[in-house]
């Protein structure tokens, strides 16, 4: 039985650095080629997460936003068109859409790339699947390379090479992980989603790896990182702010929005009318503002990590990087502790 590490299990190793101004750390990320982004931050395609507003201001912001496909093709084909109406300041805009495996997913890649999508996204909660084969090289023959394809999500090498050698430009990574999601307590299976980003790592195919799960703070997103993602996709930290979809709720706690996984009862019903499988839960978070100053605080602590390994770039993080683990005790002394020793 092989053994696995969580965020929480590391520690990245403080080394020697000359970086005299955080200005100097350079964030850019590529998908491939021809995408190329400021920050290295996706939005998850999540009816709580990503709609047109989320996706157009991610875009503005120097990352990607996925808006979700639990609506009708008319309604997502609407989405995009929405989030690229107006010109973009500097004429770079990038939104991606999702899709499934089955269904309309060819009507909806098709329809969301003329409108002006220039990244697909095949998302289920278990990538290395035969539906996912077959949706792969559909796509790939019917678009050609007009557009990224993104699929996902997987949590071993050999399904991130699958999925690579199937047409995949880029493969999210991390099963169970998320917040919301309870598909390791209802299926028993799942990995930690540091450690399938680590084994993914070692692919030698020419396919972005995007960590997608348990990221809770900006130190997961530089270990992720450091690990080998070349991106972070981001769920339960960006739900709750005005760009998220949903309308915010009053109570005595204050203003909060929901946030619900997409396996979970509410969005089942709320998709399809019939709920399969449950493997997430609904819930609401605080409302958090504009979404730019939940990136701005973000991106402060990962040009901070990255000056902590005397890192300016991703490259050069990925190259330098030494973790450790740490026992329970180093995880208690790692946190703010004297929250605890006043209880």
């Amino acid at each position: 039985m092989n053994n696995s590490v969580c965020f929480d299990d590391v520690l990245l190793v403080p080394q020697f650095s000359d970086i005299t101004s955080r200005k100097e750390i350079e964030l850019t990320a590529y998908l491939d080629n021809n995408h190329r982004f400021r920050l290295p931050v996706i939005s998850s395609p999540m009816d709580t997460v990503t709609g047109p507003q989320m996706a157009r201001t991610m875009s503005e912001l120097g990352g990607l936003g996925i808006i979700h496909r639990y609506n009708t093709v008319t309604d997502q084909v609407a989405m995009v068109e929405k989030a690229l109406q107006m010109d973009y300041p500097d004429g770079n805009e990038i939104v991606g859409v999702a899709v499934g495996v089955s269904g309309d997913y060819i009507e909806r890649a098709s329809l969301a790339a003329r409108a002006g999508a220039k990244v697909i996204c095949v998302d289920i909660a278990h990538g290395h699947h035969t539906l996912m084969r077959h949706a792969l090289k559909t796509l790939r023959n019917t678009l050609g390379n007009s557009v990224h394809i993104m699929a996902g999500n997987v949590a071993t090498l050999e399904a991130f090479n699958d999925l690579a050698d199937w047409g995949a430009d880029s493969v999210r990574v991390g099963i169970g992980g998320g917040s919301i999601c309870s598909t390791r307590i209802q299926t028993g299976h799942g990995m930690p989603t540091l450690q399938s980003v680590i084994d993914c790592a070692r692919s030698d195919r020419d396919t972005a790896l995007i960590a997608d799960g348990g990221i809770r703070t900006s130190g997961d997103i530089v270990k992720a990182l450091a690990a080998g993602a070349d991106f972070v996709m981001l769920g339960s930290l960006l739900a709750g702010t005005e760009e998220s979809p949903g309308d915010t709720i009053f109570d005595k706690g204050g203003q909060r929005k929901v946030y619900r996984g997409m396996a979970s009862k509410d969005a089942q019903m709320d998709w399809r009318g019939h709920t399969a499988s449950e493997e997430g839960v609904s819930s609401t978070v605080p409302y958090k503002g504009d979404v730019s100053d939940v990136l701005s605080s973000l991106e402060k602590g990962v040009r901070s990590g990255l000056s902590y390994t005397g890192a300016c770039s991703l490259k050069e993080l990925r190259a330098k990087a030494q973790f450790i683990k740490q026992t329970a005790s180093g995880q208690r002394e790692s946190s703010t502790h004297i929250m605890l020793n006043n209880v």
